[in-house]
């Protein structure tokens, strides 16, 4: 899952999106409507955390433009407004879920990833090719029946490939799907942690290097 928080208020923002990020979700953030509209024109979120009260474009305004345009995203409006008119008017807007401030940080991961789950295309409950089996929900990885213990973007990097069902998977998309925006992208991150995965998944090998367009399972 990848998700974008905008948030004015930038220790907040900084902070929610750390936490998430120890969850395993890659997270960009925003401290401006405007900057929140620039960069959901070119990546693709599953969930934005926006903020109602912005500065220069306000969040009502952003969520109107969201759910306008091509964005698939679920939206869930963080705001200090707590009254039930506020709640009404936010979800009126186009907003999936509504979260008043101060929130409870579990609250909020629980709300996120069910609003992901809502975004994402229904997946089997097990993926699994060549002698390779992954369950995302219970977080398992098998090889030929031998648990493999991974990390979580060695578990991120193999869940990508696995869905691809045997299509190529870019360094690009992985970069995309796995990390976020601070990510160089030029880094060799993937290249490291598919060899990682080569070495924990064991002989043969099942992870295959495409020369020129990325990775296939």
């Amino acid at each position: 899952m990848r998700i974008l928080i905008v948030e004015d208020e930038e220790m907040l923002a900084d902070a929610t999106a750390e936490g998430l990020r120890d969850q395993a979700i890659a997270v960009d953030v925003s401290y401006d409507g405007e900057d929140a509209l620039y960069r959901t024109s070119y990546n693709d979120y599953d969930v934005i955390v926006l903020d109602r009260d912005l500065p220069g474009v306000h969040g009502d305004d952003v969520c109107r433009e969201l759910v306008r345009g091509p964005s698939t995203a679920r939206i869930l409006m963080l705001t200090a407004a707590d009254e039930v008119d506020d709640v009404i008017e936010g979800l009126s807007l186009g907003a999936d879920d509504y979260l008043t401030k101060p929130f409870a940080f579990g609250e909020l991961v629980a709300r996120v990833r069910a609003l992901g789950r809502r975004s994402a295309p229904p997946l089997p409950p097990v993926l699994e090719r060549g002698g390779v089996r992954l369950d995302p929900k219970d977080r398992t990885v098998t090889r030929d029946g031998r648990p493999v213990a991974l990390t979580n973007k060695e578990f991120l990097v193999l869940e990508e490939l696995l869905r691809a069902e045997g299509g190529v998977v870019s360094v690009e998309d992985l970069l995309a799907r796995a990390w976020d925006d601070r990510i160089d992208p030029f880094s060799n991150v993937v290249r490291v942690i598919v060899a990682t995965l080569r070495k924990k998944l064991g002989d043969p090998q099942v992870i295959h290097t495409v020369t020129g367009a990325g990775y296939r399972l």
